[in-house]
């Protein structure tokens, strides 16, 4: 595995115990940008300022505070927050193995491989019996003075553990609005069904570009060559029509697809 381990670890279940490395599975692709005078062109700095006075707070001077209900503001310092801080480990604690359609997706939020550190066969042996049992591991630990929940499973011959968002952090679907508005007619129905088949197919994410960050990049690198670029203005959207007429468009652009494909 080419990719830097990040930290190290135990995946532990029962008296089973799998040193792991753990290795992130994305990587940041965003353009990050300087902050510049514009009239001088020279790096600017923040900082935090009291609205107050007027002037800069140093940095071992910011507390962290919380409002009450009453609309006070409750200082914490640095070492009572030190003190709440959970005990360090190196364990991955694995408390049960589920079948992954209990995990909805709504719950996955970050992933990582876990490669293994030292002994190879244990680590293996888990990641064939998870990809044979088709079950996935609920998982918590420490890391870097964080606490996570997550799932384990098996990423091919490889593990893969995906930090699980918390009970609270998910908003269900019964908090939606009801749904408003006419029924929709069997030919409206069955034209929506014949559109789903007709675009099934399969999924390839290398086909969905950043298409914004790809002129970001098209414009800053003609930029720094001295170039000018110009780019098309983005297509304008048709009026409002019926949803049999956006179905019946949709079935026939598709069909033009299919037969250039």
């Amino acid at each position: 595995m080419g990719a830097r381990a990040i930290w190290k670890a135990h995946v532990c279940f029962g008296a089973v115990d799998v040193p792991v490395k753990l290795y992130s599975a994305v990587q940041d692709r965003a353009v990050h940008f300087r902050l510049l005078d514009a009239k001088r062109h020279e790096p600017v700095k923040q900082h935090m300022i009291n609205p107050e006075t007027g002037k800069v707070v140093d940095s071992d001077q910011i507390r962290r505070a919380f409002p009450t209900e009453e609309g006070n503001l409750v200082m914490l310092e640095p070492e009572e927050l030190e003190e709440l801080k959970p005990t360090p480990s190196r364990e991955i604690q694995v408390t049960r193995f589920v079948p992954p359609e209990r995990i909805t997706h709504q719950w996955y939020d970050r992933p990582y491989y876990l490669g293994p550190d030292q002994e190879d066969e244990p680590y293996f042996a888990l990641a064939a019996a998870l990809r044979k049992r088709g079950l996935e591991g609920v998982a918590q630990w420490t890391m870097r003075n964080k606490e996570y929940v997550g799932a384990l499973r098996a990423e091919g011959d490889y593990l893969m553990l995906i930090t699980l968002r918390r009970a609270g952090e998910v908003v269900p679907a019964s908090a939606l609005p009801a749904p408003t508005g006419r029924e929709l007619d069997e030919r409206e129905l069955a034209m929506a069904r014949q559109l789903v088949s007709a675009m099934e197919d399969r999924f390839d994410i290398a086909a969905y570009r950043d298409e914004y960050r790809d002129r970001v990049v098209e414009l800053m690198e003609a930029k720094a060559a001295g170039k000018v670029v110009k780019f098309p203005p983005a297509p304008r959207k048709t009026g409002e029509t019926s949803l049999a007429d956006v179905l019946e468009r949709s079935l026939a652009a598709t069909g033009k697809e299919k037969k250039r494909a």
